[in-house]
């Protein structure tokens, strides 16, 4: 009787062990970019465990498939990117070299963002001699807040799919972080009003979906073609452009070259808003927008 005790005992151990690892287990997600680990981690809570292939302070369209990278591709449960082209010199290498068939595409643990939202500047036109242009559409969605919480919805759905036993954990965080967001879009918006119709210079085309959710209107690229950096001739004709139709800043992306952005600068002595491109590591996202208005309303002030 006493050993039945002790076995019975230890059973109720192993399976209260058993029942912890259960609950503490985690989804490993991949994530290309910063935005959309900081979209994992607000809609995923502790049921998730997320890597970020990318920083802030790096060009989501030029990264290495390292070793590192590979390594961790292969033990993700789920992949969640940009996709529309941004990751193209890179993502399908990593992918291939995984070796990871949950995260191939068309498989339950492959998430392409883009995919759930409409994409602005479809080109007409499939020319590479026109720059670096991508066949669906401009892909930089997760500038616009009301496109991230369309991918929130639809990353929620996957998050259920593929660990139906937090299931009731993602869809209360789920609600929670609309109920957040839409609190802070309408913040945004009466704070960023005095930015509408405020002309801008670009660095590269990518700030379209901020555009056209601020108002902001652009009359000049610092490219000549997307991709393609500023040439003098280029510079020159923008230079006599402002001339004729001024600006009231130009903006750039944090990771960029700031060359071409300072010469004309100290040409037309417009401010510079050099704006994190995306979310910094300890960042979520609602932090990282108030950090976009903010910059945007200093130099405007």
């Amino acid at each position: 009787m006493f050993y039945q005790q002790i076995k019975n005992v230890g059973f109720a151990i192993l399976l209260s062990s058993l029942s912890t690892q259960a609950a503490y287990a985690q989804l490993n997600v991949f994530a290309c970019e910063p935005e959309w680990a900081a979209l994992t981690r607000m809609l995923g809570g502790d049921a998730v465990k997320v890597y970020s292939a990318t920083t802030a302070q790096q060009d989501p369209h030029h990264i290495q498939a390292r070793p590192s990278l590979i390594a961790k591709a292969r033990r993700a449960d789920l992949l969640v990117c940009t996709g529309a082209e941004l990751e193209v010199g890179w993502l399908p290498l990593l992918l291939r070299k995984s070796g990871n068939g949950n995260i191939q595409p068309n498989n339950a643990g492959h998430f392409m963002a883009a995919d759930y939202v409409s994409l602005l500047e479809k080109p007409a036109v499939l020319d590479r001699s026109l720059g670096d242009i991508h066949a669906a559409g401009n892909p930089h969605v997760h500038l616009d807040p009301y496109r991230i919480l369309k991918i929130a919805k639809a990353l929620t759905l996957k998050l259920k799919k593929i660990d139906a036993i937090n299931s009731a954990l993602y869809q209360k965080k789920q609600l929670d972080f609309t109920r957040e967001w839409n609190q802070a879009m309408t913040r945004w918006e009466q704070r960023a009003e005095p930015l509408r119709d405020k002309r801008i210079v670009v660095s590269h085309n990518s700030w379209i979906y901020l555009e056209q959710w601020l108002g902001l209107k652009k009359v000049a690229a610092l490219e000549s073609k997307p991709g393609i950096p500023a040439s003098s001739k280029h510079l020159s004709k923008v230079l006599s452009q402002l001339k004729q139709s001024p600006a009231d800043m130009i903006l750039t992306a944090s990771y960029q070259s700031g060359k071409s952005a300072r010469w004309l600068a100290q040409k037309t002595q417009l401010p510079i808003v050099s704006l994190p491109f995306s979310p910094a590591d300890k960042k979520n996202l609602i932090q990282w927008f108030d950090q976009l208005i903010n910059q945007l309303l200093k130099v405007n002030s």
